[in-house]
């Protein structure tokens, strides 16, 4: 066997392009931005995505297993998109959907995918004119990022209206689910993105004409990415457009559920936080910070699934679903139904947290206050002292003429103050 099939020095070279990568990154954020540094990280990322290309899937799969998270993500950006889909159907579900979660944005580009049912499979065709339609007989179209010649050859080819994904938004409520003359079945429906940099809903149009699955979007989303795989590599997953649907509801309500988790593990690190130490007034707005992204993210997965209820409630009125669909889509509302006590139970435990929070920087404040208070309480003995020697009553204060009269009230005035710091020292208000 080659040296170049030799799977440990794949590795080592990854690695070694890894390491001048961060050696440049280290050095560049340390010193002035340089054009030279620039050139030099675009040479390894260069040669780094030649290095992926020779390396067989599995091999690739292997390593980006291997790899510290940071280091996997790096490597995966550098995956042709491609090769990438492949890559994802090698890997553990754990690490794909930390890829898909975390590399959302690697495909912003306009793209049309159509979907066939070939031995029970999805079977995926990209669609770059309107001739690649002519031999296809698709079950799901997705279309994302379209533009406006791209929707209007779609839309003629089979005789439906796909609507812009920028103006999704725009929607009146009422008008998100609807039913046409012809039959169509139009659903807007908002799909979660959480990432590590941000949380949000992103609108998606959903379009049953004729038993195929039209969605239109402004933006790639793991849940999309995720079914896709699901249904390439599971026999008998979807049969037609309408499981196609309600499994993107399915997956929605079950990466919602992910997100909850993440919104555990987040407010658990800021219970300990909290209830374990005295925290700084620094510490706590930290804290604050952290708490308000938590319910952030609460309130977005509150709102996605409470719209998938109502898209999922409405298929199921409209009596357009088999028996064994309206099953699936019962089954997503027990699943939705188990996340709203989850979300108020958050909601709860995050106005706890922010109360406890609050009341840790009332104490800190409270301290000083309490300060300012003692030394204005200790301040008013010296003071009477000093106004009433200074009224110079000579007959009536003999002390006046004493040859240490003045070091007398001052030190009157030291032992004034000192009593009463000594009495709340020892009833511990100084503490």
């Amino acid at each position: 066997m080659s040296e170049e099939k030799n799977s440990p020095d794949f590795m080592g070279a990854v690695r070694e392009l890894l390491a001048k990568q961060k050696l440049v990154e280290d050095l560049t954020s340390r010193q002035d931005h340089d054009l030279d540094d620039d050139a030099e990280r675009k040479q390894y990322q260069a040669e780094l995505r030649a290095l992926l290309d020779r390396i067989p899937l599995d091999e690739v799969a292997r390593i980006v297993e291997a790899l510290e998270p940071e280091e996997r993500l790096t490597v995966w950006y550098e995956v042709r998109e491609e090769r990438g889909e492949a890559i994802l159907e090698i890997l553990s579900d754990e690490i794909r959907q930390d890829l898909l979660c975390d590399s959302h944005l690697r495909n912003e580009k306009t793209s049309v995918t159509a979907f066939e049912l070939r031995n029970g499979r999805l079977s995926q065709i990209r669609v770059a004119t309107p001739y690649d339609l002519k031999c296809l007989k698709p079950i799901w179209i997705d279309l994302v990022a379209p533009t406006p010649e791209i929707r209007a050859w779609v839309g003629r080819f089979y005789d439906v209206q796909l609507p812009n994904p920028n103006n999704l938004t725009d929607l009146e409520a009422s008008a998100r689910f609807y039913v046409e003359d012809n039959g169509e079945v139009h659903l807007h429906s908002d799909f979660l993105l959480d990432t590590k940099e941000e949380s949000r809903n992103v609108a998606v149009a959903l379009i049953l004409h004729r038993d195929v699955l039209f969605s239109v979007r402004t933006e790639e989303l793991p849940i999309f990415r995720l079914q896709r795989l699901r249904a390439r590599t599971q026999p008998g997953y979807v049969t037609d457009g309408k499981d196609v649907l309600l499994d993107l509801y399915a997956a929605d309500a079950e990466y919602s559920a992910d997100a909850l988790e993440d919104v555990y593990a987040a407010l658990e690190d800021v219970s300990k936080h909290v209830l374990g130490t005295k925290i700084t007034d620094d510490e706590a707005a930290k804290i604050l910070a952290d708490i308000a992204r938590e319910e952030d993210l609460n309130g977005r997965i509150r709102r996605n699934v409470h719209d998938t209820r109502r898209a999922v409630s409405f298929l199921i009125r409209g009596k357009s679903l088999s028996s064994s669909q309206i099953d699936d889509a019962r089954q997503i509302l027990r699943d939705i139904e188990s996340l709203d006590g989850h979300t108020s139970f958050l909601f709860g435990k995050i106005n706890f947290l922010i109360d406890a929070t609050v009341g840790f920087i009332n104490i800190n404040q409270n301290k000083i206050i309490k300060i300012f208070s003692v030394a204005s309480v200790a301040m008013l003995p010296p003071t009477l002292i000093a106004s009433i020697y200074g009224m110079n009553f000579q007959e009536n204060f003999p002390e006046i003429h004493w040859e240490y009269g003045y070091p007398f009230s001052l030190l009157l005035m030291l032992v004034s103050v000192a009593v009463p710091f000594w009495f709340f020292y020892r009833k511990g208000w100084l503490r």
